[in-house]
């Protein structure tokens, strides 16, 4: 049996379809950002505005850079979830 490669070597997988992402503006710059809700989110995840866990069936928000930082292949690579009360709070 073959071995799978890497996650950090595959390719992103796009978010759920039926969800779209929205332009918000902070002051580090554009972010996009797209509602997860608690049906499709199968995984646990760190929050990096609280460091907290984000469990598994919790609806949250997923954000990530407009454009690619330096260094990175996409910005989408860059996506991190977030509870949806710490996204809120960031400015």
């Amino acid at each position: 049996m073959a071995k799978r490669p890497s996650k950090h070597l595959r390719a992103p997988r796009p978010l759920s379809s039926g969800a779209f992402a929205r332009l918000e503006r902070k002051v580090d710059g554009d972010w996009m950002v797209q509602t997860m809700p608690a049906g499709s989110a199968t995984k646990t995840y760190s929050c990096p505005g609280c460091g907290q866990v984000v469990a598994e069936g919790t609806a949250h928000v997923v954000a990530w850079p407009r454009e690619a930082s330096i260094g990175s292949a996409s910005a989408v690579d860059e996506r991190r979830h977030w509870h949806t009360t710490c996204w809120q709070r960031r400015r």
